[in-house]
This record gives structure tokens, sequence and C-alpha cells, in this order.
């Protein structure tokens, strides 16, 4: 008999509408929500009687609590990358197998990466609102040409961004936490490419090693003319920090896709500064990467309960 699925937590919906979700639905039984459980307890609550859990959101955090309130789970299928939102430590002392579906939205969130960049050096935000204002705007664009685009982190959306950088001119010089000579990029200390970069773009993956990484010391050390694209974690940004640097023009710019509190506040103040291009938390979102994403999160399902998991993040401990 198949194990009773739940998905605690697709809202926004993308699960309920894609191909995946159909196919899941003709197999085994599903208890599913379109909201987002809003506390611990809510999502303990959803959750008691699943063995299996597909997570679709990064807000929904499965902490030691929930792991020792939950003795029936035994997989956690997320869709993403990222598994900050999972204490993996309580999942292997409960027994619970986590996995993920890397790599499958790199290109698309590098592409993101991409326009934010293009967005903010072009000033094109500004240029648009101007424009639509009646006037005819001829201030000075930054060339992306010819300048330093600095990697933070070599993972497949790093390495990606890399690539798009190096096409349209960029020289790419990178650090990462795990340096590889065989991925074939120039690698620097992360002093060099802090204070040579002129632009740092973050593609790390969040730990507690990694939580703040970009602090006031860190920003005082890039250049003024520098611009910071975050696409990877809000949390791996000191917020204050980027705040205080933007508004006093210690850098130039920021493209942020990601955030400390996500939906981002109304009224938030990275919303009134004018030398920030803002997106929320959509990098990934292309219907074809939806597909595919959702599709691996189910297919990890199926492995497991083969014997033969995909993609595993912990495997279980012994209970």
């Amino acid at each position: 008999m198949i194990p009773k699925i739940v998905i605690p937590d697709d809202a926004p919906p993308v699960m309920s509408t894609s191909r995946a979700y159909q196919g899941l639905l003709e197999r085994a039984p599903v208890s599913y929500y379109d909201t987002l459980p809003g506390s611990e307890g809510k999502l303990i609550e959803r959750i008691a009687d699943g063995e299996i859990v597909i997570n679709i959101r990064a807000s929904s955090r499965f902490s030691e609590r929930v792991f020792s309130s939950s003795p029936r789970l035994r997989l956690i299928s997320i869709w993403g990358t990222g598994t900050d939102n999972v204490d993996l430590a309580a999942a292997a002392r409960h027994g619970v197998t986590v996995t993920n579906t890397p790599g499958v939205a790199a290109v698309a969130i590098a592409e993101h990466a991409l326009a934010l960049l293009l967005a903010v050096a072009r000033r094109l935000p500004q240029i648009d609102a101007e424009m639509r204002r009646g006037g005819w705007p001829r201030g000075e664009v930054t060339l992306l040409h010819g300048k330093i685009l600095g990697i933070l982190g070599l993972g497949a959306v790093g390495r990606q961004f890399a690539r798009l950088g190096s096409a349209i001119g960029m020289r790419v010089i990178a650090w990462t936490m795990h340096p590889n000579p065989a991925l074939g990029f120039e690698l620097v200390s992360l002093d060099t490419l802090l204070t040579t970069a002129d632009v740092v773009s973050l593609h790390l993956r969040l730990s507690p090693e990694s939580s703040g990484f970009m602090g006031e010391r860190r920003f005082r050390m890039m250049k003024p003319s520098a611009i910071l694209i975050n696409t990877a974690r809000g949390a791996l940004v000191d917020e204050e920090a980027l705040i205080a640097a933007l508004s006093a023009q210690r850098i130039a710019g920021a493209g942020l896709d990601v955030f400390d509190t996500e939906p981002l506040p109304q009224g938030h103040r990275l919303t009134r500064l004018d030398n920030v291009v803002l997106t929320p938390h959509a990098a990934g979102i292309a219907p074809e990467v939806l597909e595919v994403g959702l599709a691996l999160a189910v297919e990890n399902v199926w492995n497991y309960l083969n014997g033969t998991p995909t993609n595993v993040v912990t495997p279980p401990a012994s209970r």
C-alpha cells in the first residue's frame, strides 16, 4: 500500500496545476494545502498522519520539534535545491530521508541574475519610469563588457552565470568554499574578489557558516562602483548593512530576488532606494522549469518507495 503523501504548503500554487500533480493523484492518496501553514504547530498538524511530505515552500521549517512530533514521517521531498528550511541533523536522528531537485532551475536563475545585472547597470527601471512620465532621459549607464564579474559559489547556478558573464565579455573570477581548479574558472581569494570585482554575485548555499556572509566589513571592501546580485538566499546578506551601503552609495547598486522576510513587507526600506532592482523570489519560475522540478520531486518519492532513493541530501539513520 502506498503511504499517505502530504503537500502542506503549495502557496502560491504551482504543484496543483502541474502534470506531475495529476500523475501523483492517480497513484497515491494526497492531502493537499494551497495555503502556507503559518506556524510550526500548524505544519505539525497538517503532516501528522503523513509518511511522505512534498515540501514546496522554504518558509515551511522542519525543526527538531516538527520531526519529534511526526513519528510516521519517513521522507521529505523538497521542490528546489535549498535545504536550509530543514534541520538535516534532526532529520537523520529521526530516520527521515531528505531529497531535493538539484540543478533543474540553474539556467533560469542564471538568466534572471543576468537580467537583474543588466537592469541595475543600465538603470532600466528608472529610465522606463521617466519616459512614461514624458521624459527623454540621457543619463549615464554602466558598460559591463571588460568589467570583472566575481562569482561567490560555483554550484550549478554560479557556473552557469559565470558562463553568461563571460559571453557578454566580462572577465570572470570566483571564490568557493570548496575550491576545485577542474571547474575551469579563475579562483581567487575572497578578499581579492571583493576588492577587485565590478559585480559580486552570490551563489552560496545557506548554512550556519554562510548566514550573514555579506556584512558591513565586506561591503566596505567592495568598490564604490560595484553592483551586488543575490538570487540565492536573502539570509546570506546582512540586510541592514546592505541598506546602509546602498544609502551611503558605498556600493553602486544591487539586484535582489531574495530577502530576509518574504514576501517583502510593504514599505520596506529597500523599496525606497532607487539604486536597487527587486523581484519576488521568482528567478527559477519559468513554466518549463516548474514542470521539470515538480516532476523530479515526485520522481524522488517513487524512487524512495522503490528502494532506490535519488537526490538524497541526508540518508536515514536507524530508528
